[in-house]
């Protein structure tokens, strides 16, 4: 683990406690670990390639046990699910209320998160009340392209 990867799973983690004491949730050491995964990952990962921090030697994680950590964190707020993968990327952001829209790369598979400024929900229909919004776009990053 670089110290890059090391201060970003510290900074989601600090995050993440902060928030959950704020909304009376528990940051399980199950939670912890996956999110954990995701900061050392520094991109969009599937919840099965997560099961091997999720668990240990003696008791592997089931794929359920790591889609209720990352379905947790994702309420939150502290993960997006990229759903034109199938994979989870931590918010860097760390929660509240925001517009994201996530930059991916098809040729490495990196995404990068932007915040739209308007209003979640500005243009919603009557009374509807928008929990999270995720925009997703999909092309190559300026590394590949290049």
């Amino acid at each position: 683990m670089t110290d890059s990867h090391r201060i970003a799973a510290a900074d989601a983690l600090q995050r993440a406690e902060k928030l959950c004491l704020k909304k009376g949730a528990k940051l399980t050491d199950l939670r912890r670990r996956a999110l954990t995964a995701l900061a050392v990952a520094g991109r969009p990962v599937k919840a099965y390639d997560l099961l091997p921090a999720l668990g240990d030697e003696t008791s592997p994680a089931k794929p359920a046990t790591a889609y209720r950590a990352l379905e947790f964190l994702e309420q939150l707020g502290l993960v997006h699910k990229v759903a034109g993968i199938n994979a989870f990327v931590l918010c860097a952001h760390g929660g509240g209320s925001h517009v994201t829209c996530l930059y991916v790369c098809e040729d490495c598979g990196s995404a990068e998160e932007r915040v739209e400024h308007a209003q979640p929900g500005a243009d919603a229909p009557s009374g509807f009340e928008v929990e999270r919004s995720v925009v997703e776009h999909y092309g190559r990053c300026a590394a590949c392209a290049a």
